[in-house]
């Protein structure tokens, strides 16, 4: 699967030019993606290239791998962005968020010209929800309330808790992640629309009609998806 990772990752390599603003993902294989666009940086293949990171994992990766970062408010336009996905479905709409960074990301790569995502086939779903839940930003006070509000929706959901810290995970923003799982989700943009209407709902982690091109990593190499 690593192997998966690497692959996509430097076939993203070929959509990036001089002169460049890259929003920066974060996750696994866009860690790769980093790795290997700071490589070229260094070794002067690539010049005035900067990278909008849209976490802290992703602004220390460029960092240590010589990509010069920019923040979202020093730059006009983003070029093109390149991040992971946790599920998507036949039509290029997507979950993401496990990372818990799903606010920044979605704010950047829809500000993006080009929206590149990178996948391993693990990834491709028949429809929405068929292996993850929704990620659900809140604003911590209401995140009770936003739970039992997503029973109009059929769905269940856990408050996100930390692995190597007590109690819940805190994104960069300072709120809560709820999971939720929906019983089906058929019309992706609707539902995206719907949770984000819901009171102290921050963000949530469908990217419906966002994708450009979806980079797939297979055993019979990297297959490449368009809108």
């Amino acid at each position: 699967m690593e192997e998966l990772k690497r692959a996509v990752a430097k076939e993203a390599l070929k959509f990036i030019e001089d002169d460049m603003i890259v929003g920066l993902g974060t996750g696994s294989t866009t860690a790769y993606f980093i790795e290997y666009l700071g490589k070229l940086i260094m070794e002067e293949e690539l010049e005035d290239v900067y990278g909008v990171p849209t976490s802290y994992q992703a602004r220390l990766l460029a960092l240590e791998y010589g990509v010069p970062v920019v923040g979202l408010d020093e730059v006009d336009a983003i070029d093109i962005a390149v991040d992971g996905a946790d599920e998507v479905d036949p039509n290029l709409n997507l979950i993401k968020g496990r990372g818990a960074a799903l606010t920044m990301e979605k704010i950047i790569e829809y500000r993006a010209g080009t929206f590149l995502v990178l996948v391993d086939e693990s990834k491709l779903v028949e429809r929405l929800g068929q292996k993850m839940p929704v990620p659900i930003e809140v604003i911590p006070a209401a995140w009770r309330a936003i739970k039992e509000e997503l029973e109009v929706f059929n769905a269940t959901a856990e408050l996100r808790m930390a692995s190597k810290k007590d109690g819940p995970v805190v994104t960069e923003n300072g709120n809560f992640i709820l999971d939720a799982r929906f019983h089906r989700i058929d019309d992706p943009l609707d539902l995206e629309i719907e949770l984000n209407n819901i009171p102290g709902v921050v963000e949530n982690g469908i990217f419906a009609d966002i994708a450009d091109i979806v980079l797939v990593g297979t055993r019979e190499g990297v297959k490449r998806l368009e809108r």
